[in-house]
C-alpha cells in the first residue's frame, strides 16, 4: 500500500471508530434490516449489465488530485440531472476529509433520483457494509490495494449477504487475481496509478482481456469524451464511472447526454 493510500486508510479507521462510538454497530443493523425489509432495493448489477455502455454518474465535490471541483449545486439537483440525461447508475463519495461527501449524501441521492447507488468510500471494515446498507446505498466499493485479501473477501462476503453489491476495484494484474479469486461479480478497472496519481486509460484495455467470464466490467478515472466512451464500449466494456468531467460542466444534464450520446 503507497504512502496516499496508506493515510487516507488510516484516517478512515480513525474516522470509523469516532463514528461507532456514536452510533452502536447494533443500531445500523437494525435501520438495514428495516430497510431491507421495506423492499426498496434498486439492482445495481443488473443497471450495469444492459445492453450498451452504461455510465454510473459520480457526485464528487473535491478530491486530492483535482482539488475542488464544484460547490455551487445541490447534490439533488447533480443526481436528477443524471438520471433525465440516462446515467444508470450513481456514485456517491461518502468521505469527507479529502472528497467533501457525507453520510448523509446517500439519503439526499437516494430521495432525489430512482437509479442505483453506490456508496464510494474506503471501506475498511464491517462497520462501514452497515452504514451504507442503513444509509440507503445498494452497492459499495471495494478497493484491493486497500485491504487485505482475508479482510477483502469477508467483507465482499457480507455486502453480498446484506443483499448489496460489490465493486471491486482493481489497478493491476496482481489485484484482478484477487479479485477474481473472491469471486467478485463487478469489477472495476481504475486508471490512476494510486502512487503517482497520473491516469492511462491504456490499464483498461490491458486488463480487460484478463477479466473472468461473466463479470461485469467498470472503467474509472480519466474518461472524458464520447470517443473514449465508444472505444471501450467497442472493446467489450459493460460501463463507465465519471464524475469530474460532469461535475465540471456548466450544463450537468447536457455534458452527459453529450457523453451518452443517441442514447442519452
Amino acid at each position: 500500500m503507497n504512502d496516499v493510500l496508506a493515510e487516507i486508510v488510516q484516517t478512515t479507521q480513525v474516522a470509523v471508530a469516532q463514528r461507532q462510538a456514536t452510533v452502536p454497530l447494533s443500531t445500523l443493523i437494525e435501520a438495514g434490516e428495516l430497510r431491507r425489509a421495506g423492499g426498496d432495493a434498486r439492482d445495481f448489477r443488473a443497471a450495469l449489465a444492459k445492453p450498451g455502455l452504461s455510465v454510473i454518474a459520480e457526485h464528487k465535490r473535491s478530491s486530492p488530485s483535482a482539488g475542488l471541483i464544484r460547490e455551487d449545486m445541490e447534490l439533488a439537483d447533480v443526481v436528477s440531472a443524471y438520471e433525465r440525461a440516462g446515467a444508470r447508475a450513481l456514485s456517491v463519495l461518502t468521505e469527507e476529509t479529502r472528497f467533501g461527501g457525507s453520510l448523509e449524501d446517500l439519503a439526499a441521492a437516494r430521495a432525489a433520483a430512482g437509479l442505483p447507488i453506490l456508496r464510494k468510500d474506503f471501506i475498511v471494515g464491517a462497520y462501514q457494509i452497515h452504514e451504507a446498507l442503513a444509509g440507503g446505498a445498494d452497492a459499495v466499493l471495494l478497493i484491493v490495494a486497500a485491504l487485505e485479501a482475508g479482510p477483502l473477501a469477508d467483507l465482499h462476503a457480507l455486502a453480498g449477504q446484506l443483499g448489496l453489491a460489490a465493486l471491486v476495484e482493481v489497478h493491476n494484474a496482481r489485484e484482478l487475481e484477487v479479485a477474481s479469486a473472491i469471486g467478485a461479480q463487478i469489477i472495476g478497472i481504475n486508471n490512476r496509478n494510486l502512487s503517482t496519481l497520473q491516469v492511462d486509460i491504456a490499464t483498461t484495455y490491458d486488463l480487460l482481456p484478463k477479466v473472468p467470464a461473466g463479470a461485469v466490467v467498470v472503467s474509472e478515472s480519466g474518461l472524458r469524451t464520447r470517443e473514449q466512451l465508444r472505444r471501450l464500449e467497442e472493446a467489450g466494456l459493460d460501463a463507465v464511472l465519471i464524475g469530474e468531467a460532469l461535475m465540471r460542466s456548466p450544463d450537468i444534464e447536457a455534458a452527459t447526454r453529450e457523453l451518452l450520446g443517441s442514447r442519452g
